[in-house]
């Protein structure tokens, strides 16, 4: 899941340019874009629970995680702070261990057929998983 999480990255990242400040945070805007696809899908306690439970997962791997509160409208609060003390690539890292835990979870619940529309519904553009 973290190799898929990485290229959905890249998809996301591909001919645009970003700063250095939002490029540490493009696995976490992935996370938001497919929180609001979830939510369609499975309501907004739906949605935040899974997010929730993919925050708790990627904490165990990526410390620093376990101190980001995730609201009541499903975004992910505390970020900020990180990236004024962590480099690019920890907060990369942190964004890529997240979606990668949220997608396995959406694989488990949904299945992977299911899964892969909603993400084509959101980067169309991204080669399907090996």
């Amino acid at each position: 899941m973290r190799t898929f999480a990485l290229n959905l990255v890249t998809c996301e990242t591909r001919g645009k340019k970003l700063s250095a400040k939002t490029r540490n945070l493009v696995a976490f805007q992935a996370c938001d874009k497919l929180n609001v696809q979830l939510a369609a899908l499975t309501g907004k306690a739906g949605s935040r629970a899974l997010l929730s439970r993919a925050l708790a997962l990627a904490a165990m791997e990526v410390h620093w995680l376990g101190e980001v509160q995730l609201a009541a409208d499903g975004s992910l609060q505390g970020l900020a702070e990180f990236e004024t003390q962590l480099g690019e690539k920890k907060m990369t890292e942190g964004g890529v261990v997240l979606l990668a835990q949220l997608l396995g979870l959406l694989v488990a619940f949904i299945g992977e057929a299911v899964t892969w529309r909603m993400l084509q519904d959101i980067w169309p553009q991204l080669p399907p998983p090996r």
